[in-house]
């Protein structure tokens, strides 16, 4: 394969020059410098820290999915492009939800605190012919629903504008949430954390969801209302709960989440961090092949929107 020509573009890894981003920086053409000369920043640390920016930037690739805490720190602006990581982990992300999933419903995480107890056996469930609906069904619903598809599931998928998602029975626009409950037996959440989608899941949900029902979170931990989670999962309204995300992270040591049998709780872990830039490179090389051929650069973000 030719490398392609990219004009002397040069790009700063920053605030660390990780081997994986510089590796697949070079591989594309590029060449990695300082930001000070850079027309390209690959940012792979947080909000905090983040450096003042010289005119010469265009384009800033931002590491992570969720951009709110670049958003609350006004770190995002008008005047160049800025990318993020949305949809550039969807495979891993997807495979720990349906794991996450199927040992809920296959009584894995009872199994392993109580050992060779036949008791768990009644709530002991299968995935076969039940209908999982999907919350921000985006670039982690496309890689999910096909791996439900294996398991025999049916999926509805929710997202912001209504537009049809493959595979799904159906899409319904987040407007339009209460309607899916009904038909709903399991959820997964993996839509973005806004101002809008802040306890999306509350309360009311967990009342029209049935005693079957397990709620899969590996989005953001807002996005579900903690408190009426405990309450649901305590009363029995649900059957249970698997969490990558929480709010906060960690739980406290406290958290009543912790003492309830019918919780799975990772340590946000569907996207391990050990090897995120592994698993971003190739998205920074395409991209930057995208940008030297004048191409629309893969999960464009605005200033005015947190994903």
């Amino acid at each position: 394969m030719n490398t392609p020509n990219v004009n002397g573009l040069t790009v700063a890894v920053e605030p660390d020059r990780d081997e994986h981003i510089v590796a697949a920086v070079e591989k594309a053409g590029a060449t990695v410098t300082g930001l000070d000369d850079a027309r390209v920043l690959v940012w792979i640390g947080g909000p905090d820290g983040f450096p003042d920016l010289p005119d010469t930037v265009e384009w800033v690739a931002l590491k992570t999915a969720g951009i709110e805490g670049f958003v609350n720190a006004k770190v995002i602006d008008d005047r160049r492009i800025w990318t993020n990581a949305s949809g550039f982990y969807a495979e891993n992300v997807a495979e720990h939800a349906l794991a996450l999933l199927l040992s809920g419903l296959r009584q894995i995480n009872t199994a392993v605190l109580r050992h060779w107890d036949k008791a768990i056996d009644p709530a002991v469930r299968t995935l076969r012919g039940s209908t999982v609906t999907i919350i921000g069904a985006g670039g982690i619903g496309a890689s999910l629903i096909p791996r439900l598809h294996a398991c025999g599931a049916r999926v509805i998928a929710v997202n912001r504008s209504g537009r049809d998602v493959d595979g799904a029975e159906k899409t319904v626009p987040t407007s339009d949430l209460a309607s899916v409950w009904s038909d709903t037996d399991h959820v997964v959440v993996a839509a973005p954390a806004t101002p809008e989608t802040h306890h999306l899941i509350d309360a009311d949900v967990f009342a029209a969801l049935g005693e079957h029902s397990w709620v899969v979170n590996v989005a953001r931990g807002p996005l579900i209302d903690q408190a009426a989670l405990y309450d649901a999962l305590s009363a029995g309204e649900i059957a249970g709960a698997a969490l990558d995300v929480t709010d906060p992270e960690p739980p406290a040591a406290d958290d009543p989440l912790w003492s309830l049998p019918n919780v799975i709780i990772t340590p946000h872990v569907a996207n391990p961090s050990s090897g995120l830039t592994r698993e971003l490179a190739p998205w920074v090389a395409e991209n930057i092949r995208r940008f030297t051929a004048g191409e629309e650069l893969l999960s464009v973000v605005t200033p005015d929107r947190a994903y």
